[in-house]
């Protein structure tokens, strides 16, 4: 019994170190910059590192929009953030990325009622979602983590760019380090390479789309760049088995980081002065940092950027404000 007890402690003791050295190296956004008389939209906001951003911005004076799936919890969220912030300017507008409808009606509900966009943060994502081809014919694990993005940020450029100078914040992962794309089959339609992989996949989808994006945006006073937030413990999981997310909530209280530190190196990406005319790069802990190889292959990146286009029915008037 000693012995087990033993073991225990050594793993706490360990555990609470780790923690500590992980929370000492995690990076913060020094920045004091103010966002009075901005706007943001912030996808996937209701919790987590989404939320957490949402919180910074609007403690900053910016107009904060929360885009999200279940407005039940989205406008509670909107309730604490004003409350903790004193800003009164957070509202919700529905946003279900994994319906092309959703995209568009939230556009058109955003452009209905805002002159001007200056930072866009698309941070929501999923992991272990069923393997299943959306009503869109998508891939749904891919349509919520890359395709409703995609279009997303293709059908707000324009407002951008007359809002300009701005920024756009894609929030990938350090998995996409192990992703790829295949050209035959960016849907994943063909073979299933089972859920941790197409999370992988996603992510390195998220990383080449925002170096093609800031290539063309080039000259237009808007910057692109990725993020890794690092492991944090958030709800981005939750549509996994409950036995396994059980555990990953378990071990996250003392290996990850909480929502609030998480959310630096986006905020980092969002406001620093430090990121102005930096684009096409990935930041990890506020830091700028190797990405994949494969994901800074113009080549690729334009291939990809055209096969995504078809895949979300995008048209030429929608996009006119950027080539296709």
């Amino acid at each position: 019994m000693g012995f087990l007890i033993g073991i225990l402690s050594a793993f706490f003791i360990a555990a609470i170190t780790f923690k500590i050295w992980y929370k000492s190296i995690g990076g913060r956004c020094v920045s004091k910059k103010r966002l009075d008389g901005k706007v943001a939209i912030v996808t996937g906001s209701n919790t987590g590192i989404g939320k957490e951003t949402a919180r910074d911005l609007a403690r900053r004076g910016a107009k904060v929009i929360l885009a999200c799936r279940d407005l039940q919890r989205a406008n509670a969220a909107r309730d604490d953030i004003i409350k903790t912030t004193g800003n009164k300017k957070v509202e919700v507008i529905l946003l279900d990325l994994g319906s092309l409808d959703s995209v568009r009606n939230f556009v058109k509900k955003f452009l209905g009622s805002e002159k001007r966009l200056d930072i866009l943060v698309n941070n929501a994502a999923a992991v272990g979602l069923e393997n299943k081809i959306s009503k869109d014919g998508m891939q749904q694990e891919l349509q919520v983590n890359h395709f409703g993005p995609f279009l997303l940020t293709l059908l707000l450029l324009d407002l951008m760019k007359k809002s300009a100078p701005g920024r756009v914040v894609v929030v990938s992962s350090r998995s996409h380090l192990r992703g790829y794309v295949d050209l035959s089959d960016v849907n994943c339609e063909k073979k299933y390479p089972g859920f941790l992989k197409l999370y992988e996949i996603a992510k390195f989808y998220n990383v080449i789309f925002s170096n093609e994006l800031s290539r063309r945006l080039q000259g237009t006073g808007i910057i692109c760049n990725s993020v890794h937030p690092g492991a944090v413990n958030t709800e981005v999981g939750r549509q996994l088995p409950a036995i396994l997310y059980s555990l990953v909530k378990l071990a996250s209280w003392f290996l990850v980081k909480t929502p609030e530190e998480g959310a630096q190196t986006l905020i980092h990406a969002a406001v620093s002065e430090t990121v102005e005319g930096t684009a096409g790069k990935y930041f990890v802990d506020c830091k700028e940092a190797e990405m994949n190889k494969d994901a800074v292959n113009k080549d690729l990146a334009r291939k990809f950027w055209e096969k995504c286009v078809k895949l979300v029915k995008v048209s030429q008037q929608e996009v006119k404000c950027i080539k296709i």
